[in-house]
C-alpha cells in the first residue's frame, strides 16, 4: 500500500504530550513538524536540575563539642578563603596593603561629621566611601561597616543613611560604602553578571566584593578611636548577602545583622524567588560552606537574622529562615551562647525593607551587645530625616580610568593562555579537571517511532536518552536507506530548528541523531536558567563540562545502538560549538571528526563581546582562558572543519 507523501508523527508522540507541543506554522516541513514536537514529559527537565543540586548541597558537619565544631569552622573558613575567594590574580591583590585616599570633609548633623574617602579594593578599582565620626570622640568606640543592596542609590538610600546617622549618634564610627554595581558605581562593567568573565580567566569574581568589604574594615580598624572587640556589619538583601559572608569568614566582625539578604542553597533551589546574582551564587562555594554553613560559623559571636514576612521580592521569613536557624542553633548552644543567636521578623509592612522597625532591632542588639553598661540606652530611632544627603551632596570624586570587572578581564585574558606544556594525555586530564569532565552513560533509551514517507525516504524516530542518573535527553534520530555512518547534531537554536541542516547530513550518507543537551533546546530550564546554570557551578561542576559529557555520552551510544564504524559531530553556533570543541577534545576515539559552523575564533571573544552570566552562563567555565584556547583544543581534538 502506498504511503501518504508525508511525515507524521505517531499518535504515542503527539498526543501524549499535545498540550506543551510548539506551535508549528502552517508553512513547516513534515520534517520541521516532528522535529518541533516535545519529546521530554513536562518539567523534566526542571526537576532534574532541582534534584541534581538538591543532592550535591553538603550537610552542617555535625559537632557535639564546641571545640569539635571550631575544628570544623575554621576549616570551612580557610578552604573557603583560599579554594573560593582568593583564586588566581585575587592571591595577589589580596597582599596588597590597604590604600585609602580621603577627600575633605562634609557637615553632617547634630553630633557627627562626615567625611568622604576612596580606596582600592583591588588594583585600579576605587570604591567610594563616607564615615560618620561622632563629634568629640574620644576613647575607644564600636564600629560598623554598612553594606547595601540593589539599590540604585547606592550608599545615599534613605534607609542607609538614616541607620548610620543612628549609630554614630550613639557614639559609633560608621563607615558607609558603596557596591559595586550601584549608586557611584553603577557604570559599564560593573554589572554584577560580568564578574563571571574574571572566572573564565582563572581568577575569582567574587573577590572584588570581598576586598571591598574587607578593606572596609581596615579603614575602619585603622582608626585610632575604633574598638576592635565592637565591630557590627549590616546590610538589606544584597547587603545581606554581603554582610553574612564578611561576618562568617573575617573574624573581626564581632556582630552580624544581616537583613533579607540569604538563604540556604538547598533552600534556593526549591524556592526561586532566592535565586540570585552571580556574586551569590559563586564558583565552588558549595564545595566548602552552603549558607547554612555560614551562618553557624558565626558562633558564638552575636548574630540577629532580620526577614520580612510578605518580601516582595526574596528570602521571606517563612521560607528562608527556619533552615538556616536548623544549622546555627545547636551551635550557638555547645559554646552556652543560645542568646547570641536572635531572630526578628517584619511584618509591617513585612516587605523587603530595612525599614525603622527593622533598624530599631538593630540598635536593640547593639544596645545589648555593644552598650550593655548604659543604661539609659534607647533602641528608638533618632528622628534624623532632615539629616540627610542628596545623592550629588554624597558623591566622592575617583579616577577618570575605574576598573571594572570587564576591564579587569580583558588584561588577564591579554596574556592568556599560559604556555602549554605536557604530552597530549596530560594535557587532556587538565581539560577534563578544568571542565570537570566524567564518563556518562547511556542507562537507558526510549524510542518513540515517527513514521515516514517512500518519498521522502525518512525514517524519524523520538528518542528519550537517560544519561547516567541524573539526566535525560531529547533527540531525534533522522535517517534513510543509505544512511551508513552517523553524525551527532546539536545546536544553539535547539534541534527543531535546523531541519534543513539534518536534511544535507542524511543526504551525505549520515544517520543524524539531533540532540539538546543541558540548558539548550528542549533542555532549556524554564525558570531562571541562568542562575541554576550558576548553581551548577556552585556546587563543584561545570555547565559546558556537562554538556560535554553528555554529546560524548550520546556518540558513544549512537555508536554502539547503530554499529557505525565512526561518529561525526557538528555543532551549529558558538556556544554548544565549544561544548562540540572540548567533547571531540577529551574523547577524540569516539569522535573521528569534529564539524564546527559559526564558532568562536577565540574564547577571548567571549570577553571581548561582554558576554555574561545572563546571555551565556556555560561559556564563563573557570579557568578555562587560564590554559586552554582554541588552538589548544584543536590540538586535542580529532579531525576539525570550520565553517561559517
Amino acid at each position: 500500500m502506498k504511503t501518504r507523501r508525508l511525515v507524521r508523527c505517531a499518535a504515542a508522540v503527539c498526543l501524549s504530550w499535545a498540550s506543551t507541543s510548539w506551535a508549528i506554522a502552517q508553512e513547516a516541513s513534515p520534517l520541521e513538524k516532528c522535529l518541533q514536537q516535545a519529546v521530554l514529559e513536562p518539567q523534566t527537565v526542571q526537576r532534574e536540575v532541582e534534584d541534581y543540586l538538591e543532592r550535591r548541597v553538603p550537610p552542617v558537619p555535625e559537632a557535639k563539642t564546641a571545640e569539635e565544631w571550631n575544628k570544623h569552622a575554621q576549616r570551612m573558613r580557610q578552604e573557603t578563603l583560599d579554594k573560593v575567594v582568593f583564586r588566581g590574580a585575587a592571591a595577589e591583590w589580596r597582599k596588597l596593603p590597604t590604600k585609602a585616599e580621603w577627600m575633605g570633609e562634609l557637615e553632617g548633623g547634630s553630633g557627627y561629621r562626615l567625611q568622604k574617602l576612596r580606596f582600592e579594593a583591588v588594583p585600579g578599582m576605587w570604591v567610594p566611601a563616607i564615615l560618620y565620626v561622632p563629634e568629640n570622640i574620644t576613647g575607644k568606640v564600636p564600629v560598623s561597616l554598612a553594606v547595601n543592596g540593589h539599590d540604585g542609590k547606592g550608599k545615599a538610600a534613605d534607609y542607609k543613611q538614616m541607620r548610620c546617622i543612628n549609630m554614630a549618634k550613639r557614639g559609633m564610627l560608621v563607615l558607609n560604602l558603596e557596591w559595586v554595581g550601584m549608586g557611584q558605581l553603577k557604570s559599564p562593567g560593573f554589572s554584577h553578571v560580568q564578574m563571571n568573565q574574571l572566572d573564565l580567566c582563572g581568577t575569582s569574581g567574587l573577590a572584588p566584593f570581598y576586598l571591598s568589604m574587607s578593606r572596609g574594615l581596615d579603614i575602619l580598624l585603622q582608626h585610632p578611636n575604633a574598638d576592635a572587640n565592637r565591630v557590627a556589619v549590616s546590610g538589606l538583601s544584597g547587603g545581606g548577602w554581603q554582610t553574612i559572608v564578611i561576618s562568617a569568614l573575617d573574624e573581626r566582625v564581632t556582630l552580624s545583622n544581616p537583613v533579607a539578604g540569604y538563604s540556604s542553597f538547598r533552600t534556593r533551589i526549591r524556592h526561586h524567588s532566592d535565586l540570585g546574582d552571580s556574586e551569590q551564587t559563586p564558583v565552588d562555594l558549595a564545595t566548602t560552606a552552603d549558607y547554612a554553613q555560614l551562618t553557624a560559623m558565626r558562633a558564638p559571636r552575636p548574630t540577629l537574622l532580620t526577614f520580612n514576612a510578605k518580601d516582595n521580592c526574596c528570602f521571606a521569613t517563612g521560607h528562608a529562615l527556619p533552615p538556616l536557624l536548623a544549622a546555627a542553633r545547636p551551635v550557638f548552644h555547645l559554646y552556652g551562647q543560645a542568646d547570641a543567636l536572635r531572630t526578628h521578623s517584619n511584618d509591617v509592612p513585612g516587605d523587603h525593607n530595612f525599614g525603622q522597625e527593622n533598624r530599631e532591632a538593630l540598635y536593640k542588639m547593639l544596645g545589648d551587645f555593644f552598650f550593655a553598661d548604659v543604661k539609659d540606652f534607647d533602641p528608638r530611632e533618632i528622628p534624623s530625616q532632615d539629616e540627610l544627603k542628596s545623592v550629588e551632596q554624597l558623591q566622592v570624586p575617583l579616577p577618570e580610568q575605574n576598573e571594572s570587572f570587564h576591564s579587569l578581564a580583558l588584561k588577564l585574558a591579554d596574556s592568556l593562555p599560559k604556555p602549554s606544556t605536557g604530552t597530549p594525555a596530560e594535557r587532556r586530564q587538565q581539560l577534563s579537571d578544568i571542565v570537570k569532565a566524567k564518563t556518562l552513560k547511556v542507562s537507558a533509551a526510549q524510542s518513540m517511532d515517527l513514521e515516514d514517507s517512500n518519498a521522502t525516504s525518512l525514517m524519524v524516530r523520538g528518542w528519550r536518552l537517560k544519561i547516567g542518573d541524573d539526566w535525560t535527553l531529547p533527540a531525534t534520530e533522522v535517517s534513510n536507506e543509505q544512511s551508513r555512518t552517523t553524525a551527532i547534531l546539536v545546536a544553539d537554536v535547539g534541534r527543531a530548528a535546523v531541519s534543513k541542516e539534518i536534511e544535507t547530513l542524511v543526504a551525505a550518507g549520515h544517520r543524524v541523531v539531533a540532540v539538546d543537551p543541558f540548558y539548550f533546546g528542549e533542555s532549556k530550564i524554564a525558570a531562571r536558567g541562568w542562575l541554576f546554570s550558576l548553581l551548577v557551578s556552585a556546587i563543584g561542576e561545570r555547565p559546558i563540562g556537562l554538556q560535554a559529557n553528555q554529546i560524548n555520552a550520546v556518540a558513544r551510544w549512537a555508536a554502539s545502538e547503530f554499529k557505525t564504524e565512526r561518529v561525526q559531530l557538528t555543532a551549529i553556533g558558538p556556544r554548544l560549538g565549544l561544548a562540540a570543541h572540548l567533547a571531540a577534545a577529551l574523547d577524540p576515539q569516539t569522535i573521528e571528526q569534529l564539524e564546527l559552523r559559526q564558532p568562536f575564533a577565540s574564547l577571548k571573544d567571549v570577553i571581548k563581546n561582554d558576554r555574561t552570566a545572563i546571555d551565556a552562563p556555560e561559556l564563563l567555565c573557570f579557568g578555562l582562558l587560564e590554559h586552554f584556547d582554541m588552538p589548544q583544543l584543536d590540538a586535542l581534538a580529532s579531525k576539525l572543519q570550520r565553517l561559517p
